[in-house]
């Protein structure tokens, strides 16, 4: 049996020792063993005890993640739900997957060097096809007496081939899977209309008499393998501009990811060490300048951080002994001493980049009216491609039935529901983006959308308008002295997250003030807690726990009054069954708060506040910050804030909460919106929907911004989209030929398909440049 204590890491699910080194289970009463960080470690052989104890530090390192694409998940930034191990094709919409989580892999994007190296082929083998096209549509019988024209069929037919054939493959793989998956697409058309007009081509060079005379054009039937040749090659391009857009994209991110060193400085021995080691607990030294490595806690040392790229404020803040620093951030003209708090994935700007990730890829509610029509939309273009080839078979000029097959395949290529498609999520993708660099962190794109509506916010008062580090002010003792009232709260107060805990124990600590551990705690929901301090119950909270737990509070009704008057909170503490004192604790209002709440009413927003404290600490509070008493409830429960979202909404507000702690999360959550502060809890911001980085209410002005400039990108998109099919596929089936005899060309239907996309791409990229 094990005599010592062994790293839970390294012990199989059969309770044996696993040898760090090599990871075989090992015998427990081996005497191969060593002591490292306050753990026993057991080894198979002398050889891995060797290795163990020349680098413990290198020998625990966990086994860095894989980069291969093939083991990585993919998704689809259109379909989300879309998730398969390694790259391909959506089986939905056809695009490209990318990868599920962002990293710093600097690997190159196959997909992207796939797409392009068929473009530049394509191009290079479609570009004489092209040059004979263009000669032969304006000088016909000038090319006729200078070239042989079968030679030149059987030359575009070599040249073409390679182009339709291997360059464009994936687009027929994409066009095969959305038949096989009922989910027809932008590929769909184009793998019909460069499908159709290839094959019709390699038809006529071949075995020209099959077709009957009604083909013929120029005297013979001409071959369209400009058309599969100019049409696969702006598709291409097509693909590669959009994959460049996209990695632009997620180099943004990876940008942020990148915030944080590649190293960091150990305290202990003062060595540079990979970012990759270090583990929590460790002691960091950070020298002026640096950039601070993972997030934590300053042991040592004084000095002012820049944290502008995750609050967007441009003051540096100071920091000292217990305060938190952000990985990423950069240090100023002091060197401090750090213990690491979180680290990998988990520090914060790691967060961010992954929730920012999962908010480009979801889906607005906009995103719906896309949805519905493009449903309809590939199953109505090969109708009117039908509907062309029938009507100028009938009633079109001769060669009726060359010209019905231009239309056709011209209808098939100009049209696309890409645009449609790309018109939210790339607008999202990029909104969401340049939210996080400027301390706005989307969750989803349904709360980038709503808030733009939002008329109505209601603000919880601690923690967000006020600094949620409330401080003790004020004591009034009966009994036992001051001290002894403080060492029985904070004894009962240690194991509550609530802010106005936090100030009773930083009180107690102050004074030097020593309580006994392990308390058996009660937290009552909206009253305080409750617990026995050394043979005696001690219940802390407002007057109404006590009144229901039998304690009569009238003889500190008067002082309380008083404080309540100033804006203080007034808490009761009760041993025995009596009152014994009353402590009155300050909130300070951040100093931001003012201009915050000025600018949430330019803005046209009613701003609510709640809180759980009495009306008079409320209204005081509501006075200094110019609230009407209207807009102000107080003595609110946690279950009474979310009935007053619902009472506002009910009277057709639109209301947005914006809370910090865990008894908001079911408010935020209730809400059309929930805006949780980043210094809160994480119940609260996994129940929001938006959440605002360093805990500032004017980044809150900046996300409204934000949702407005972005829902109006998409508005600009869909319109882009729409009115582009609206005009582009008519014209295409030939109405403007009866009147000014316009026919569109196949290749300027690829040439205005591609542009569609591109422009949609380029709007949604204006969103990196709006001033929030």
């Amino acid at each position: 049996m094990m005599t010592r204590p062994s790293d839970p890491a390294f012990v199989s699910a059969d309770g044996l020792p696993i040898d760090p080194v090599c990871g075989m289970e090992v015998d427990p009463d081996t005497e191969l063993r060593a002591d490292y960080g306050g753990h026993t470690y057991y080894f198979c052989n002398p050889s891995c005890l060797t290795r163990f104890t020349a680098d413990p530090r290198a020998a625990l390192r966990p086994a860095p993640p894989t980069s291969a694409a093939a083991d990585a998940i993919y998704t689809c930034p259109m379909h989300p739900e879309i998730r398969q191990r390694g790259p391909g094709a959506c089986p939905i919409c056809g695009m490209a997957l990318e990868p599920a989580t962002v990293t710093l892999d600097d690997a190159p994007d196959a997909e992207l060097i796939d797409m392009t190296r068929r473009f530049w082929i394509a191009g290079l083998l479609g570009l004489p096809v092209f040059i004979f096209a263009m000669a032969e549509m304006f000088a016909p019988a000038g090319v006729h007496r200078a070239v042989n024209v079968r030679l030149a069929d059987w030359i575009q037919l070599a040249l073409a081939t390679p182009v339709v054939l291997w360059a464009g493959w994936p687009f027929f793989e994409r066009a095969w899977a959305s038949i096989v998956n009922r989910s027809p697409n932008m590929f769909t058309l184009i793998g019909a209309g460069v499908g159709a007009a290839y094959v019709y081509s390699v038809v006529a060079t071949v075995a020209p008499g099959v077709f009957p005379a009604g083909f013929a054009m120029h005297g013979r039937v001409e071959p369209y393998f400009d058309t599969a040749v100019v049409v696969t090659v702006l598709v291409l391009l097509g693909q590669v501009l959009e994959l460049r857009a996209r990695r632009r994209t997620s180099d943004a991110l990876k940008g942020l990811l990148g915030l944080a060193p590649r190293t960091a400085r150990r305290a202990d021995d003062d060595v540079d060490v990979p970012l990759a080691d270090v583990r929590v607990g460790d002691r960091l030294r950070v020298r002026p300048g640096e950039k601070i490595p993972v997030d934590g806690i300053v042991l040592e040392g004084r000095t002012w951080v820049d944290e502008s790229m995750v609050t967007g404020e441009p003051l540096p803040v100071e920091k000292e002994a217990g305060s938190r620093v952000t990985g990423g951030t950069v240090n100023g003209a002091g060197a401090f001493v750090m213990r690491a708090e979180l680290v990998g994935s988990d520090t914060l700007v790691a967060q961010i980049v992954q929730m920012v990730a999962e908010a480009q890829r979801s889906r607005a509610p906009i995103q719906r009216v896309a949805d519905r029509v493009a449903a309809y939309f590939v199953p109505a273009v090969v109708a009117v491609s039908v509907g062309a080839f029938v009507a100028w078979s009938v009633w079109g000029p001769e060669p009726r039935l060359a010209l019905a097959l231009v239309s056709a395949v011209a209808v098939l290529i100009i049209a696309c529901p890409c645009a449609l498609g790309l018109a939210t999520p790339m607008a999202i993708m990029v909104g969401t983006g340049r939210g996080a660099a400027a301390g706005v962190l989307i969750r989803n794109a349904e709360a980038l959308e709503r808030l733009e509506q939002v008329d109505t916010i209601v603000i919880d008062k601690t923690g967000t308008l006020t600094e949620g580090q409330p401080r003790v002010v004020a004591i009034e003792p009966t009994g036992p002295a001051s001290d002894e009232l403080l060492r029985r709260a904070a004894a009962v107060e240690q194991a509550s997250e609530h802010p106005l805990a936090g100030a009773v124990i930083d009180a107690a600590k102050a004074r030097g003030l020593a309580w006994p551990s392990g308390v058996p705690f009660e937290s009552v929901t909206g009253g305080g807690v409750t617990g026995q301090v050394e043979g005696r119950e001690v219940v802390i909270g407002n007057a109404a726990l006590l009144r229901d737990r039998g304690i009569d509070t009238s003889r500190f009704e008067h002082r309380a009054a008083a404080w309540r008057a100033e804006g203080w909170t007034v808490i009761y503490v009760g041993v025995g069954g009596s009152a014994v004192g009353v402590i009155a604790v300050a909130d300070p209002i951040k100093a931001s708060t003012p201009e915050a709440l000025q600018a949430l009413r330019d803005e046209g927003l009613r701003v609510v506040m709640v809180t759980g404290d009495s009306r008079a600490t409320a209204e005081a509070v509501a006075a200094r910050l110019a609230l009407s008493r209207d807009d102000v409830y107080a003595d609110v429960l946690p279950d009474r804030k979310r009935d007053i979202v619902r009472d506002l909404q009910s009277h057709g507000r639109i209301v947005a909460m914006a809370g910090d702690g865990i008894n908001d999360a079911p408010a935020l959550a209730e809400a059309a919106v929930g805006i949780a502060m980043g210094t809160g809890t994480d119940v609260a911001m996994e129940s929001a929907g938006i959440t605002l980085v360093k805990g500032d209410l004017r980044a809150l002005v900046r996300a409204r911004r934000l949702s407005r400039a972005t829902m109006r990108n998409i508005r600009q998109n869909l319109f882009l989209a729409i009115v582009y099919n609206a005009v582009g596929v008519p014209v295409a089936a030939g109405v403007l030929y009866p009147f000014i005899g316009l026919l569109v060309s196949p290749i300027w239907a690829s040439v205005a398909m591609t542009f569609s996309s591109v422009s949609v791409i380029v709007n949604a990229l204006r969103l990196r440049r709006i001033h929030l």
